[in-house]
């Protein structure tokens, strides 16, 4: 496969990743004549492929290359359908090397994707380490890695992984890559420009999914510094070109409810119920009462399982929904120690604002002075803890 056509399908695997896909809880119907969820329908081609290439992996179960590509071909279908129970399908086809310490190449990166969509961050950076290592031209391994490390924070090594992308990928997937380190490290303004610059020339002669990968993360920016007119063209770009990507759903939803625009943010995310990150914002939205039981059952169930992707989205519940400050910003510390990322920082002093706990804001605080963040939001909520924490 030539570098650029796999960095296309890496670049919608690390979205089906930063995603928020989760199946919901467990739950009894209200009665037989509930629907409970609708499948896709038989005849979509898409699915008629999955079903034999999956045929074809049965006959055959350890022939990596028939295995490799079921599993690539899952990730795919979970970030289409916002369903992660097609990462499980992507695992199982991977199941006679997944757990072999050192599997072949194309199984470490995948496993290393799947790993890094359950947060499962130092296993993901071991396979990465070891196949970059391994394999030194390896552009999509060189593009995880550097994912996880900037969600890590970890911004010098990120930077010296999207350095090995330039002789690797294309220009806009480098730039991008490193637009998004330099951003979240003190140069928002000059990433902005660069990025979008980029994405100029190469507009309309690249895949979608990187166009609109490129377009989102574009939005993102000139909503951090406060150019809401900028964002919301980029974000309705970017929606026009994928969408159902639940990543961008949930990031313009998150833009419009900032903005009072809760109605508009209901209409878009109404559709979207099944994923949970999604269905948080619709009963922001919303505030319907049977969505609040929904969500509390959904969170529940995934304490028990001790599932920790989507610490974020409860600690938001709790705080905004449920209005418990204090477990909100236990559970925001608990996801601070996995991932740093804006949202991340936003949840945890929006906690300890409503807790009134000034040192648990802390490790955020010394994080945006130390990388030289550059967020309007995060500075006005960093402003009130100049004041002793006090809103």
């Amino acid at each position: 496969m030539k570098p650029r056509a796999a960095i296309h399908i890496l670049v919608a695997a690390l979205l089906a990743c930063a995603g928020a896909g989760a199946r919901a809880a467990p739950r009894l119907p209200a009665s037989g004549a509930e629907v409970l969820e609708e499948l896709p329908w038989r005849a979509d081609p898409q699915q008629r492929e999955l079903r034999v290439l999956r045929a074809r992996l049965q006959e055959a179960p350890r022939d990596l290359p028939r295995a490799a590509e079921v599993a690539r071909r899952y990730i795919e279908a979970g970030r289409r359908e916002a369903d992660p129970r097609y990462y499980g399908y992507a695992q199982a086809a991977l199941g006679p090397w997944w757990n072999q310490p050192a599997p072949p190449p194309q199984v470490r990166l995948l496993r290393a994707t799947l790993l890094q969509s359950e947060h499962r961050f130092p296993e993901a950076l071991a396979d990465l380490a070891a196949l970059t290592a391994q394999q030194p031209d390896n552009a999509q391994a060189w593009l995880t890695r550097a994912t996880v490390e900037t969600v890590r924070a970890d911004y010098t090594a990120a930077t010296r992984s999207c350095a090995r992308l330039s002789s690797l990928a294309d220009e806009l997937v480098t730039t991008a890559c490193i637009a998004n380190v330099g951003a979240m490290n003190g140069r928002l303004a000059a990433s902005e420009r660069l990025l979008a610059a980029v994405h100029a020339r190469a507009r309309g002669a690249d895949d979608p999914a990187v166009d609109a990968w490129v377009l989102t993360m574009l939005a993102e920016m000139a909503q951090r510094r406060g150019a809401a007119d900028v964002a919301e063209a980029r974000f309705r770009d970017a929606l026009r070109l994928a969408p159902r990507d639940t990543y961008l759903l949930g990031a313009y939803a998150d833009f419009l409810l900032d903005a009072g625009r809760r109605a508009e943010a209901a209409a878009l995310l109404a559709p979207h119920a099944r994923v949970d990150g999604l269905l948080l914002r619709h009963a922001l939205a919303a505030r319907q009462d049977s969505q609040l039981a929904e969500l509390a059952a959904r969170f529940d169930a995934g304490e028990r399982r001790g599932d920790g992707v989507h610490l974020r989205e409860q600690a938001r519940f709790e705080l905004t929904l449920r209005g418990d400050a204090r477990r909100a910003l236990a559970i925001a510390r608990r996801n601070w120690d996995v991932q740093k990322e804006t949202p991340d920082a936003r949840i945890l002093l929006e906690a300890a604002l409503a807790a009134r706990d000034v040192a648990a804001a802390r490790p955020v605080l010394d994080w945006m002075r130390s990388a030289r963040v550059e967020d309007v939001q995060l500075a006005r909520l960093a402003a009130h803890f100049k004041n002793g924490g006090k809103a």
